[in-house]
């Protein structure tokens, strides 16, 4: 049931609303159940809060600034017609992708299929238990692919916690098959230098090649040794992806990359990179490496070449995400400020740190540039409970403007327009209030996508939502529809 009201929560009038759907589905075990695998990685850590953090969140609440404990705000735009709350799979809710008419959601402790054919009720198909995080997770065809960052005892989905320091550990993807989505099988897996944190889709006609990026290497992990300086990419046969193997190396940071503190105090060392979006229609990828952002060509998907490379020394700490418009010539690049871990939307930390970045992309083939333009954060302040931080969103297709959804952690759900470059603005927002008034908690929208005319978003502790926004300046994009999603693998949306 969903109730609609007005409430003068920031001095606005904004719509809150609540809506739950609990789901039934039976857990499938991809792997023999001779064990039960411990988590992929442990609860994202809770920290206390003084006396004095705690009276300013209560008191932000009492006054409006911020929304209650778990209570629902959006702009008048947004309607919110679903949630699927966790069931069998209880870690922390990662990516999305999507093919037809189901979304596959990553979990720490493996991975759900939705039936989101009637968007306003979303049935589980499957639930898969396959512990390791982030499973960061992906398809193309009949495979999908699950990313592994946590060191494990062996590939299967019922390996248990082991230390990295041990050379029979493992980290890397795994393939499963999805010809049956009530029954995805695993098929193979491949391990890969410092895990696989993140991955992006190139896909091909008859082979997916796909780029690994891991970083944080330590000589006292026998497979993830120093210097770590690119991406592994993996060629998958579709016929056979049993014969999933590493193809490449490429280094992408022949100087070692950004040096970090203390030559460039508060920022991230670059040590490998955390994401990739490419464009495959353009022939086009660009990086966020920790420290550095990257454009580069994958005209040769098996030998990326560096177009150009960026830094921002004074606002970004940590180079998160990259998202092309449609027509490549811009590049946004969000700053994960605090890791996903910190409230960093405040007055202390400001506009231009934990932001996003929004770069033109100038010039001509392997003479284009990154060039700064401004940077982008939600202006609606959150309590110090919350961890808020710019992280993963998508473009929404409309021709002539350019439109994103962006995840904020318990920011919420961010649309807003960047079309011209140095001015961009928020159009509509959804979010949650806090978690807990007395600790710093994670949770909130890890990613918030548009597919098909809806914005889904995988809240990292509430669950999955659905949500609508009827705006003149979005709803072009109701008519534009894909076969399949995966958000780092843009689609050219209108050049079919």
């Amino acid at each position: 049931m969903t109730s609609l009201h007005t409430t003068p929560v920031r001095r606005r009038r904004l719509g809150v609303a609540a809506a739950a759907a609990g789901l039934f589905a039976t857990l499938l075990m991809a792997g023999p159940a001779a064990a039960t695998p411990d988590p992929g990685d442990a609860t994202a850590s809770r920290t206390e809060l003084s006396a004095n953090q705690e009276a300013e969140a209560t008191a932000a609440i009492a006054s409006g600034e911020v929304p209650g404990v778990d209570e629902i705000v959006h702009s008048s735009n947004i309607t919110h017609l679903a949630n699927v709350p966790k069931d069998a799979l209880q870690g922390l809710n990662t990516d999305l992708a999507f093919q037809g008419k189901y979304a596959f959601a990553g979990n720490y402790d493996g991975f759900r299929i939705f039936d989101i054919s009637n968007p306003k009720a979303p049935r589980t198909v499957a639930q898969v238990l396959c512990p390791g995080s982030q499973n960061d997770i992906s398809v193309s065809g009949n495979l999908l692919f699950l990313s592994t960052d946590s060191s494990r005892s062996d590939n299967s989905c019922t390996s248990t916690t082991q230390p990295a320091t041990e050379k029979s550990s493992w980290e890397g993807m795994k393939v499963f098959d999805i010809s049956d989505k009530r029954n995805p099988k695993y098929v193979a897996a491949v391990e890969t230098s410092c895990g696989s944190h993140t991955h992006t889709l190139v896909p091909e006609r008859n082979n997916v090649y796909v780029y690994v990026s891991s970083y944080s290497p330590s000589e006292t992990f026998p497979d993830c040794q120093p210097p770590h300086d690119g991406i592994s990419v993996i060629k998958v046969p579709r016929k056979a992806p049993e014969e999933a193997r590493i193809v490449n190396f490429p280094v992408l940071f022949p100087d070692g990359g950004n040096p970090g503190g203390p030559t460039n105090p508060g920022v991230s060392k670059t040590t490998g990179c955390h994401d990739i979006t490419v464009l495959p229609s353009k022939d086009l990828a660009a990086g966020a490496c920790m420290g550095d952002g990257l454009l580069f060509s994958i005209k040769d998907p098996e030998n990326p070449k560096i177009i150009d490379r960026v830094q921002d020394n004074v606002n970004f700490a940590f180079w998160h995400s990259a998202t092309f418009n449609q027509r490549a010539d811009k590049v946004v690049f969000t700053d994960e400020l605090g890791g996903g871990g910190a409230a960093t939307c405040n007055e202390e930390i400001g506009p231009k740190r934990g932001a996003d970045g929004i770069y033109d992309i100038v010039g001509k083939g392997d003479h284009r540039k990154l060039v700064f333009r401004s940077y982008f954060k939600i202006d609606r302040p959150q309590a110090d409970t919350e961890v808020c931080v710019a992280h993963n969103g998508s473009i929404i297709p409309v021709k002539g403007r350019d439109l994103m959804v962006q995840a904020w952690y318990q920011g919420g759900v961010s649309v807003w327009d960047f079309t011209d470059s140095s001015h961009p603005k928020e159009i509509g927002f959804f979010e949650r209030g806090p978690v807990t008034t007395d600790q710093v908690t994670t949770a909130g929208p890890w990613s918030a996508y548009y597919y098909n005319g809806y914005i889904y978003s995988n809240d990292i502790a509430k669950g999955f939502d659905v949500l609508k926004i009827d705006d003149r300046r979005t709803d072009p994009a109701k008519r534009v529809r894909t076969d399949e999603l995966n958000v780092q693998t843009q689609p050219d949306y209108f050049d079919r």
